[in-house]
């Protein structure tokens, strides 16, 4: 695509990434231990910032454009950039947690939404499909493939399970710097947008609501909310392009559970 800057990632390089995206699937794996009624997103933050700096890395998101905490905790009508507080969580509640490691100079970043006790079937109908248009992506972030497959293998799953994606929000390229190119939409035309090549890291992230797509900037200047206030999900990983196939650098789906 025309004026984008894509920088790819030799083998050695991607390995690297892979050790920061290991770190994260740990601390994703400390916040699921702690994630219940009662806790606050202040704790869970605290809790992750201390793993990640005792491993020698950096929590990517504090101090990125003045963001002053290392997760963003985005509760219900939250879709994304929650600051975390000390409102504590509540059986029902559906929380989006994401979060960004720096290791030896190279990011990960990855979100999980977690249901906080017994949800609502629409609830856990939302998690579920928003992780299943995930994945769905991942099996076309190959070779000669191009960003609009991407966004409409997210889409097709979203909308054939009645839900809507969030269009004002996208993916982006990773690497050294946490938004690097292409831009990467969760809806799309196969066949259109930037091609992905051998060497590519995106960070893939549906943003989807059980409502309509509008979002609004909260007072606070950092926090989306759903103009609706319909419930909204959220999941991530970074993966990385090569000729053997698609690599999720943060595969936390194999370890973490979220209900």
């Amino acid at each position: 695509m025309d004026g984008q800057m894509i920088v790819t990632k030799s083998p050695a390089e991607l390995d690297a990434m892979a050790a920061s995206g290991d770190l994260l699937v740990q601390v994703h794996e400390l916040i699921t231990s702690l994630v219940r009624p009662g806790i606050t997103p202040l704790e869970l933050d605290r809790a992750a910032e201390e793993m990640i700096r005792a491993n020698g890395a950096v929590p990517s998101f504090k101090g990125f454009h003045g963001y002053p905490a290392s997760l963003c905790i985005s509760p219900n009508e939250m879709v994304v950039h929650g600051i975390p507080g000390k409102r504590a969580f509540v059986e029902g509640d559906l929380v989006s947690i994401d979060c960004g490691v720096t290791l030896d100079g190279w990011v990960a970043d990855a979100a999980v939404t977690h249901e906080i006790g017994t949800v609502s079937a629409e609830a856990t109908h939302l998690r579920e499909k928003t992780l299943e248009s995930l994945l769905a992506a991942v099996e076309v972030c190959v070779p000669g493939n191009r960003v609009g497959d991407v966004g409409h293998a997210v889409q097709t799953v979203v909308e054939d399970a009645g839900l809507t994606i969030v269009r004002s929000l996208v993916g982006h390229g990773v690497g050294r710097t946490m938004h690097e190119d292409p831009q990467v939409p969760n809806y799309g035309k196969p066949g259109r947008g930037a091609r992905l090549t051998n060497g590519m890291v995106i960070a893939v992230e549906p943003m989807v609501t059980t409502g309509g797509h509008e979002v609004v900037v909260a007072d606070d200047d950092w926090a989306i909310n759903t103009v609706d206030g319909s419930l909204s999900a959220h999941q991530e990983f970074t993966i990385a392009i090569t000729d053997d196939g698609p690599r999720v650098l943060t595969p936390w789906h194999a370890s973490v559970k979220t209900r």
